[in-house]
């Protein structure tokens, strides 16, 4: 499947984020981003003036959400597929938030980001290689397929904090095992369980851990994303802490 170098007009919609705060370009067709970077952007620990990696930032939404909540914040992206990494200079310009998009692959990091940071956050993609049917858009596909193994994203995320700098990610709860069997130099790790509703096993998880700390581990109560046993309707029916994050930008408090 070819990638495209660019999307023309037609190929993006215009989609509203945080209460309509941001306003970014998405491909119409290729990977879309929903709630999940913007609940990794709300849990990353970031204050002004500190320098954040986003590892594979598609078009740049959780560093967009990242950098309309903190003031100051210096925001940095690598993307694989050059059309996404266009589109979020694109984004960029447009949303006035400052994010230095690199195109690369996180295995060959580019020299300009080869300095290090204080937060390095990521959404790696969620489906194993062998799992279910390819998706026929190639860059939905690149996005959401593994191709580079959990174990490297964590080696490039270590890589390139500093000391005592912070990791933030996003991911499904079946791989918990994975992320942690390859936590090698990160400590103080804490683990937020993401569940649909109450009484729900967990799909996905915040993991967030910190270069070179020797603190205990901790697995945190679950967030619980929506009120109710069931959907209501067409009822939106977030929970109060997860509509504060979805709607008003708010940071995720349940980390501490």
């Amino acid at each position: 499947m070819s990638q495209p170098a660019s999307f023309a007009p037609e190929d993006q919609t215009q989609d509203l984020f945080l209460g309509g705060r941001l306003r970014l370009s998405q491909p119409r067709h290729g990977y879309r981003a929903a709630t999940d970077p913007v609940l990794l952007a709300a849990a990353c620990p970031a204050r002004a003036g500190e320098s954040v990696l986003e590892l594979g930032c598609g078009v740049g939404v959780a560093s967009f959400c990242l950098g309309a909540r903190v003031t100051g914040v210096r925001l940095h992206g690598l993307e694989l597929q050059p059309a996404y990494a266009e589109l979020a200079r694109h984004n960029a310009m447009v949303t006035g938030i400052s994010l230095e998009v690199h195109q690369g692959d996180l295995r060959q990091m580019p020299a300009g980001l080869r300095g290090s940071f204080d937060h390095v956050i990521a959404n790696p993609p969620y489906f194993a290689p062998q799992d279910g049917t390819a998706a026929r858009d190639s860059g939905r596909e690149t996005a959401q397929r593994e191709d580079t193994p959990l174990a490297d994203w964590l080696l490039a995320a270590r890589k390139r904090l500093h000391p005592g700098g912070w990791l933030t990610m996003i991911h499904l709860a079946e791989r918990l095992p994975d992320i942690l069997c390859a936590m090698e130099g990160f400590g103080s790790v804490a683990v937020l369980p993401l569940a649909a509703r109450p009484g729900r096993a967990a799909s996905r998880v915040i993991l967030r851990a910190r270069k070179g700390a020797r603190g205990p581990f901790r697995l945190l109560a679950p967030l619980i994303m929506h009120d109710g046993p069931g959907h209501d309707g067409d009822r939106e029916n977030y929970a109060p802490a997860v509509r504060a994050i979805l709607r008003d930008g708010a940071a995720l408090a349940a980390f501490g």
